[in-house]
């Protein structure tokens, strides 16, 4: 998570993973233990923010901290996917003036089966709105009560909550042994065009496990020179991630294609992709997630520390 850059709740107050990360040791393909951080390797420093586990086995990370809570304003607010192009089109306006703490995602899917959730709402098509706010809860009260207020929504299950239960509230919908596909894509801003055919393909989701995951991006993010880190797409609006996930292979090859399809309806409107959600694609979609430059220098440091592609069962780059 760290390696790729590390988006998350608190991205837009503090930044990515990477931007807390004061060094590493690293374990190199020749079996040599090296430290690298801003004065010490500072070019290995710069290429393991963002370039994932191509350069060693990293055995020890040092951050920073930050304060937080413990405990946020945070959780979902569900509305029908019908309702998508109005929620969507408010919601884009609604994060143009947002203070930097709150943290806000869009999910497109069938309502889960958890206790939490109606027993009448599971298996609806339903669009969420997933909101962190990292400041005191009554600056948060009064930045989320617009989008609370907007509509008709479903259910709201935002409330003051321990940071560490929001942070866990997606673990359930992942367990291990489910079938997992992923395509993903950043975007510039979501545009009507975007809404309208994310919404499209929303409503014919068939897996109660399938999610379109829309991560808020901007902030302290953007503040960070492109150049900084390895980490590409730093001034992307939003990050896509559609998961197309059955319990078995029942269904899965209909998941996928369906994870594809929006994906590719979305394709002009691509500016890039995070790594981390890179699954297996052809080289050209990773060099997309940095830009010529950056994964050409990406490149030269494989080059000189794994020169044989020892750490290649990740998101590869090869050797120049």
């Amino acid at each position: 998570m760290t390696l790729g850059g590390g988006i998350g709740w608190l991205q837009r107050k503090y930044g990515l993973t990477i931007d807390q990360l004061l060094s590493v040791d690293m374990i190199t393909a020749d079996g040599e233990l090296v430290e690298a951080g801003d004065r010490v390797n500072p070019e290995l420093f710069w290429g393991v923010r963002g370039g994932g586990g191509n350069f060693g086995i990293v055995s020890e990370f040092e951050y920073r901290l930050n304060p937080l809570g413990p405990t946020v304003l945070a959780g979902p607010i569900m509305w029908p996917m019908e309702d998508a192009p109005d929620v969507l089109r408010f919601y884009r306006d609604w994060i143009t003036d947002v203070p930097d703490e709150l943290m806000t995602m869009a999910v497109f899917r069938r309502a889960p089966e958890l206790p939490v959730i109606p027993p009448e709402l599971h298996g609806r098509h339903v669009v969420f709105v997933i909101v962190c706010y990292a400041g005191p809860i009554a600056d948060g009260e009064a930045v989320v009560r617009p989008m609370r207020e907007h509509g008709s929504p479903l259910l709201d299950l935002c409330a003051p909550k321990p940071f560490r239960a929001h942070q866990a509230m997606f673990d359930p919908s992942f367990p291990h042994g489910r079938w997992y596909y992923f395509r993903a894509c950043d975007v510039a801003a979501l545009t009507d065009e975007i809404i309208d055919i994310t919404t499209e393909h929303g409503l014919r989701i068939k897996s109660p496990h399938s999610t379109f995951g829309c991560f808020h991006r901007g902030g302290a993010i953007g503040r960070v020179g492109e150049n900084e880190t390895a980490f590409g797409g730093r001034g992307a609006g939003h990050t896509f991630n559609f998961n197309g996930t059955t319990e078995t292979a029942r269904g899965y090859d209909e998941e996928r294609q369906a994870a594809r399809d929006v994906w590719q309806a979305l394709e002009p409107y691509h500016t890039g992709v995070y790594s981390n959600f890179v699954m297996d694609e052809d080289r050209d979609r990773l060099r997309s997630a940095y830009g010529p430059s950056k994964y050409a220098r990406l490149q030269d440091l494989k080059r000189q520390l794994d020169p044989d592609n020892l750490f290649r069962l990740n998101q590869n780059i090869p050797p120049g």
